[in-house]
């Protein structure tokens, strides 16, 4: 079991890089209650309307707005685990993620690939996730494994079971990966039990989390519902990864853009919560600004660093596991 090194102590060396005082997060948090009461989400899955119905939400049946009180949300923040286990295929590959504790993952997905033995710039395949999965499994500094590449030489109805076939075949890392759709997702299920051997041993040490994005701005669309109540059902941890884009899906100043991603993300966390409590949960974000000229995301840009360091800084308010983009 590997347990990092935490990162930002409270001592006279190290470098941390705090953007905000624990005043301003709180303004964050009490301005992300307020919008989720009186403004709501848009959540598209009817099963998912039920169960926010189902436990006090004002849900509009007809708009398919799901306003959220408070004590609901801040009871799933109490209920989340503090502590995500990301199991591999073996102990030695086990990773503990928690409160400020700096771990490593490569980013996903490729869609392009420079072939190393033709040098054609040509569409990823299946092959191709195999190779990039036996690569990231010998990287001793990259502790768990996330989807590289898509298998584009496979039919997109499928793609994510091929995805997860090739990558859990090849790695003996925990793997983050994206099902797409329930339907795919209980699929990937049934691989992992395959591998595991039962249903009961795949709960005990879940090898693989899910991975799905709300879309911005505040919509829990109907595959990213399917996906936490599925990985809830299973007992597999889900990896919520907010994608709002500062001046494009939310405010173009960073107190804005964090108010957005924080509703998308806690909006997933109740849900998550709400179909079993106590369900493993990883506070996400790659959000970046939006390029105003060239209407790119400008994932590499000084102020994607600068959200991401002040997401991290949230979910450590909320003592949840936290995973950002690098850039």
């Amino acid at each position: 079991m590997k347990r990092r090194l935490k990162a930002g102590k409270n001592r006279n060396s190290g470098f941390s890089l705090n953007l905000m005082t624990d005043d301003e997060i709180h303004e964050i948090h009490l301005s992300t209650l307020q919008i989720l009461k009186n403004t709501g989400v848009f959540v598209e899955n009817d099963k998912a309307l039920e169960i926010f119905h189902g436990s006090g939400c004002k849900v509009d049946a007809k708009t398919k707005t799901v306003k959220i009180p408070p004590f609901i949300v801040e009871e799933a923040i109490r209920t989340a685990p503090a502590t995500f286990m990301a199991y591999g295929r073996i102990p030695e590959s086990d990773v503990v993620l928690e409160d400020n504790r700096v771990t490593f993952t490569n980013f996903g997905e490729g869609i392009m690939f420079v072939d190393p033995e033709t040098g054609e710039y040509r569409d990823t395949t299946k092959r191709d996730i195999e190779k990039a999965s036996r690569l990231i499994d010998y990287l001793e500094n990259v502790e768990t494994y996330e989807r590289a590449m898509c298998s584009h030489d496979k039919p997109p109805e499928v793609q994510a079971i091929h995805n997860a076939e090739a990558s859990l075949t090849n790695t003996t890392k925990h793997h983050w990966l994206g099902p797409v759709n329930g339907f795919q997702l209980e699929k990937i299920v049934e691989i992992c039990v395959a591998i595991t051997g039962s249903r009961e041993k795949l709960r005990e040490r879940p090898l693989l989390s899910f991975t799905t994005c709300p879309i911005s701005p505040l919509k829990l669309t109907d595959h990213h519902c399917e996906i936490i109540m599925g990985a809830a059902r299973h007992g597999l941890g889900v990896n919520v990864i907010g994608m709002a884009m500062s001046g494009g899906s939310a405010p173009v100043h960073l107190a804005g853009t964090l108010v957005v991603q924080n509703c998308e993300v806690l909006s997933s966390l109740v849900l998550s919560q709400l179909s079993r409590k106590g369900s493993p949960f990883m506070y996400g974000s790659s959000t970046c600004p939006l390029d105003l000229r060239r209407a790119t995301a400008t994932v590499g840009s000084p102020e994607t660093g600068m959200i991401s360091a002040a997401v991290a800084r949230l979910a450590r308010y909320y003592s949840l596991p936290c995973f950002v983009a690098g850039g």
